[in-house]
């Protein structure tokens, strides 16, 4: 049963509305403007010169914005927990399809149209390519991404494939604690033999703030105790090292060294909010905006890349660099707003219609043959009405026999 819209308080007092804890949706939206201003201010993409030079005051926090996917990965993980208990696998897999596909099918296509209009930027993609995107599979296929923001949806993709182990078998505490510590100890395991299909699956490197997250949740919901602590803190400690090797890639992109510091700093903030958040020190913050700005987040992670980047391409001459940075920003947020508005609602409502249809047509089609009895053996079955298996009366002796794989 869901809860009342207008609002109810979780197992720790802390502040829900409609099933979702709304702070997390001010944390949502802080990791998509970090994400954001790394790729605007930091990443050396789209404007012409050094912009540690261009934005002296903004470039050495922005060059730490690419820790804001860590923050989402730990975020993942803890509404995942909440939204899929006492749901079944063909829920989850609704859930998922409408949330992560109507604004990512008009991100791959207005991404490739604006990239294919606007010359002397960025290089379009063949035909095929932005069909395989389409699927979000280009990764296992070695296809590039439309954009490149989308490689964090694959992992995505793998939290879930592995957490649907779980929900199949029914989420409870001990099942999701033990699905903490067998994710983390295989993890381990296919890291120490190197790279591999194994350890890709399983995440290596991101896999400690997926945990984080669920472990969180877990606090949140029966309370606190060690062993939850003892696996935040061992996510902790992985995730320091971890993070700490991602820094060294993105001096490549950012073309400046920054301390690393700055990764130790932010990554053991991330864990102390959370940690708040499943402790229900943030259960003041229900400011009745914050839903609708956490809606933005995904649409705008998903559009703000490469479209920024040719409108820098095309515009940085003309307009003030600053003017041309914070417009941009704020059209990317409006941008966001339409899309969640005129096309994820609406797509979804469409898509999850369909999906319900689809699975009771499953499930009605399992019943009607568990109804059925092999020829000469038995009564036969016919499907009535609705998807009702009912038995087909041969004699008095079946008068009063019960429907047969009724469909509830």
């Amino acid at each position: 049963m869901r809860p009342p819209a207008e609002g109810r308080r979780g197992p720790r007092g802390q502040q829900e509305r409609g099933n979702r804890i709304v702070v997390l949706d001010a944390l949502r939206l802080v990791a998509a403007l970090m994400v954001v201003f790394y790729h605007y201010v930091a990443f050396g993409e789209g404007w012409d010169g050094p912009q540690a030079q261009l934005f002296p005051v903004l470039f050495r926090p922005s060059a730490y914005g690419w820790l804001g996917v860590h923050l989402f990965f730990m975020i993942s993980g803890f509404v995942i927990c909440m939204s899929c208990w006492g749901r079944t696998v063909p829920d989850f897999f609704t859930s998922r399809v409408i949330r992560l596909f109507p604004a990512y099918w008009l991100g791959v296509l207005a991404t490739t149209a604006v990239v294919t209009l606007v010359p002397g930027g960025l290089a379009p993609q063949a035909w095929r390519d932005v069909l395989v995107n389409l699927t979000m599979l280009q990764w296992p296929v070695a296809v590039e991404h439309v954009d490149g923001v989308y490689w964090t949806l694959w992992a995505e993709l793998r939290f879930y494939l592995l957490f649907a182990l779980v929900v199949w078998r029914g989420l409870t505490y001990r099942r999701v604690v033990a699905f903490c510590c067998v994710w983390a100890t295989a993890a381990l395991l296919a890291k120490g033999y190197g790279s591999g299909p194994l350890s890709d699956l399983l995440m290596a490197q991101y896999c400690w703030f997926f945990i984080a997250g669920l472990a969180f949740y877990l606090i949140h919901r029966f309370g606190q105790n060690m062993l939850l602590w003892g696996i935040v803190a061992l996510c902790f400690a992985m995730g320091q090292l971890t993070a700490v090797r991602g820094w060294r890639r993105t001096l490549q992109y950012v073309g400046h060294n920054v301390p690393s510091w700055g990764v130790a700093v932010l990554i053991t903030l991330f864990f102390a909010v959370m940690a708040g958040v499943s402790l229900g020190w943030f259960r003041r913050v229900n400011w009745r905006w914050l839903p609708a700005a956490g809606a933005l987040t995904y649409p705008l992670y998903l559009l703000h890349e490469s479209i920024g980047w040719e409108i820098f391409h095309h515009l940085q001459d003309r307009v003030d660099r600053w003017v041309l940075l914070g417009s941009t920003v704020l059209g990317m947020l409006l941008l966001a707003h339409l899309v969640h508005r005129w096309v994820e609602r609406p797509v979804s409502r469409r898509l999850r219609t369909a999906l319900n249809a689809s699975f009771a047509q499953m499930r009605a089609g399992d019943a009607g043959a568990k109804g059925r009895t092999p020829p000469g053996g038995g009564p036969r079955t016919v499907i009535g009405h609705g998807g009702v298996t009912l038995p087909q009366q041969r004699g008095p002796e079946l008068e009063g026999a019960p429907a047969a794989g009724a469909v509830h």
